[in-house]
């Protein structure tokens, strides 16, 4: 049972670190990338909808990204989308293409996202931390239920100690990657 349980447990820890980086890739570094807004929601006939499913974006050049939607009377809509958000650019709406031009960050603002991304990094650990926590108790709970040994536990508990420490890298080294692509000029 507690090799089940610290299986579950990693994976669990896996699954953190990938959203820790599919959420990086929503901040902004400067230049243009589709996963900035193509998780944006959308309010499309009364339901909300994420982007990409309603419309086409590319990026013809590195300072700019074009939403086309395959309805036009979605570009409102996809507008007020964008203006709510959180990302910072201010849409170009020409009546059959939405353009976001991307400036070139400010000190100011590369810092900021800095702050950003060591707040989402922090999230990630205390996350990979109640994970090791809960399977910490299992497997006490386990060992005081007497279907495993102390011995077996210690190791047990050693072995999830080494998956977190494992996990509490990988999270350091995304955040420091998405750091240095932030701050690079």
């Amino acid at each position: 049972m507690s090799s089940e349980t610290l299986t579950a447990t990693e994976h669990k820890m896996v699954r953190a670190v990938e959203v820790l980086e599919r959420d990086l890739q929503g901040v902004r570094t400067g230049r243009a990338s589709t996963s900035i807004v193509e998780r944006l929601v959308v309010e499309y006939y009364g339901s909300p909808t994420p982007l990409n499913q309603i419309a086409g974006i590319n990026v013809p050049e590195s300072h700019q990204i074009t939403i086309q939607p395959w309805d036009r009377t979605a570009l409102q809509a996809i507008e007020k989308a964008i203006l709510k958000s959180d990302i910072g650019l201010v849409p170009n709406n020409d009546g059959s293409v939405i353009r976001l031009n991307i400036p070139p960050l400010t000190e100011e603002r590369r810092k900021d996202l800095v702050k950003q991304v060591h707040k989402r990094m922090e999230e990630a650990r205390v996350e990979i931390r109640n994970l090791r926590r809960e399977a910490g108790d299992q497997l006490k709970k386990e060992e005081h239920d007497g279907t495993l040994g102390a011995d077996e536990g210690r190791r047990e508990h050693e072995s999830l100690q080494r998956i977190t420490d494992k996990h509490i890298l990988d999270v350091d080294r995304v955040g420091a990657v998405k750091e240095q692509e932030i701050l690079e000029v």
